[in-house]
């Protein structure tokens, strides 16, 4: 276990009982969802990575795109 992890644990266990829970259900919930987009990323063909990329690329060759910076302002 790390020790930014074992930090956090320490302060959850000071928690009352159904904070600790409230926490651990959105720690799980979260795990589960990264096991979900792993289980996607690793389930997706070189064929549709390919077919997703040549979308983006007519995406914007034709202007349907806006530059990050203006979605996420620094």
């Amino acid at each position: 276990m790390t020790e930014l992890l074992q930090q956090v644990i320490t302060q959850i266990e000071k928690l009352p009982l159904d904070q600790q829970d409230a926490i651990a259900a959105i720690c799980m919930a979260e795990l589960q969802d990264e096991q979900k987009w792993d289980t996607r990323f690793e389930s997706t063909t070189d064929e549709q990575w390919d077919r997703m990329a040549e979308m983006v690329r007519q995406e914007i060759s034709i202007g349907e795109t806006v530059p990050l910076n203006t979605v996420f302002p620094s």
